[in-house]
């Protein structure tokens, strides 16, 4: 487990400070309460927040560090041999089959698709209230490139095509990279975060 200081509120605000920053003032009025994460009531926006990693304690430390700007440490092989070999990691433990060439691109981001149908479902559901605007922000270690981040949001926009309601906005955090997608108009941007913003971000975050 995570040290206690890093828990799901740390974040929260990690990613409600990379929003104001990163992204202005659409999104500098947010406030970190519950379903969803992050509000902005006046302006009717609803984000929630979420981490797509390997469930090893090595992966999340690794993040973390990250996240504050530190030297990243190498996870142990042995550790990620046995998490690609585990039906969990891949999302395959309900006995789901894959496609050849959909296995290729999701065998490095099944915990990402597992969550992104997660969520989906809830927002659909109404678990997280009524929004003009609903987003999904997602930190994860997977060094997605650009094709992947295409498949990502062509998969969340099919999935929601016909659903009454759904995240028009994905954030994917790569920690050192964020992309915003958009995912009424299927465009995207990706935007550099460096070691400066990341140690503000995270002590920001920190904060009590």
């Amino acid at each position: 487990m995570l040290n206690p200081k890093f828990d799901t509120c740390f974040f929260e605000r990690y990613a409600m400070v990379s929003l104001a920053t990163l992204l202005g003032e659409h999104y500098a009025h947010l406030v970190n309460r519950d379903r969803p994460d992050l509000q902005d009531e006046e302006q009717g926006i609803g984000i929630e927040v979420t981490r797509a990693i390997h469930e090893n304690k090595n992966v999340a430390n690794a993040l973390v560090n990250e996240m504050a700007g530190e030297d990243v440490k190498e996870v142990n092989a042995a550790d990620l041999r046995h998490i690609n070999q585990s039906g969990y990691a891949y999302g395959l433990g309900d006995g789901s089959i894959i496609g050849r060439n959909e296995y290729e691109y999701w065998s490095l981001a099944l915990p990402l698709k597992r969550i992104l149908e997660i969520k989906m479902n809830k927002v659909n559901d109404g678990f997280y209230g009524d929004f003009h605007e609903f987003g999904l922000f997602v930190f994860t270690k997977e060094d997605l490139d650009l094709d992947q981040i295409k498949q990502t949001m062509a998969f969340m926009m099919e999935k929601q095509a016909y659903q009454n309601r759904l995240y028009s906005r994905l954030f994917i955090s790569q920690i050192q990279t964020m992309f915003d997608c958009d995912l009424e108009t299927g465009r995207y941007r990706k935007i550099k975060i460096n070691e400066e913003q990341r140690r503000s971000f995270y002590e920001e975050a920190i904060k009590v």
